[in-house]
């Protein structure tokens, strides 16, 4: 099963994370959700699969090109 690396093209806070590890995804689902210049920014899936990782958290601060979590398909 090959693994993906989600990343946000935008650096922000964490705002929402609506999947948790575990849970399935479509392609162009969203991961998450990051707040930048007080817009939200959703992060969408590039593949339908399962989360295996999410690597971040609410409220913490990513960088842009940061991987925010793994899906396996």
């Amino acid at each position: 099963m090959p693994e993906i690396k989600i990343v946000t093209e935008i650096a922000g806070r964490v705002c929402a994370t609506p999947v948790q590890v575990g849970g399935t995804v479509a392609d162009g689902d969203d991961v998450v959700v990051v707040e930048a210049m007080k817009m939200e920014i959703p992060v969408p899936s590039p593949a339908s699969g399962t989360i295996t990782s999410l690597l971040v958290k609410l409220d913490d601060v990513v960088a842009e090109g940061q991987a925010i979590a793994i899906v396996a398909n």
